[in-house]
């Protein structure tokens, strides 16, 4: 038997990181209460097998699932229709890249990285060069285009800019 163990050494999320996943969550989770959609924090693993044969495990910063019985043990097996990572010294790099590669691989629909310090929000959305999946960027919403924050896959969840930041210094 042969383990293809990757250990990373992570710091723990910053309070901001962390106030802002909370603040997202927390607007979302009360708007899908009554549907099929579910919203959750960096505590949920996605597990896919890639097309090279591995199998990468991923724990995005928040995630909205609307297949919430797709599962194998405490991992989602399926991809979610939204992934937001909120990026950090530590992470950004694998963000931008890897990270959002094997969402783009999975054909996760909509992306948002955020960026804490210049206060961004890049909105990707995945669509396709022929057969293969790629993101695009879509808008990069700061204070002065608030009001074009929004999921955009889900038109009817309301985004306050303001209150996704609120607890920052």
């Amino acid at each position: 038997m042969s383990l293809n163990l990757q250990v990373t050494d992570m710091a723990g999320a910053s309070p901001d990181k962390s106030t802002v996943i909370t603040n997202f969550v927390n607007m979302v989770y009360n708007q899908l209460k009554d549907s099929t959609c579910r919203v959750y924090p960096d505590n949920v693993q996605y597990k896919w097998k890639m097309n090279d044969g591995s199998e990468k495990t991923v724990i995005p910063d928040a995630s909205i699932n609307c297949h919430i019985k797709s599962r194998k043990g405490n991992s989602f097996i399926n991809a979610p229709q939204f992934v937001l990572e909120v990026l950090s010294p530590s992470t950004a790099k694998y963000d931008r890249t890897e990270k959002k590669d094997i969402y783009r691989t999975e054909e996760v629909p909509e992306y948002w990285i955020i960026d804490i310090r210049k206060r961004s929000v890049e909105l990707y959305e995945l669509d396709y060069e022929g057969e293969v999946p790629k993101y695009f960027l879509i808008d990069t919403v700061t204070k002065e285009n608030k009001k074009d924050l929004r999921l955009i896959h889900f038109p009817n969840i309301q985004i306050d800019f303001e209150q996704l930041f609120d607890g920052i210094e």
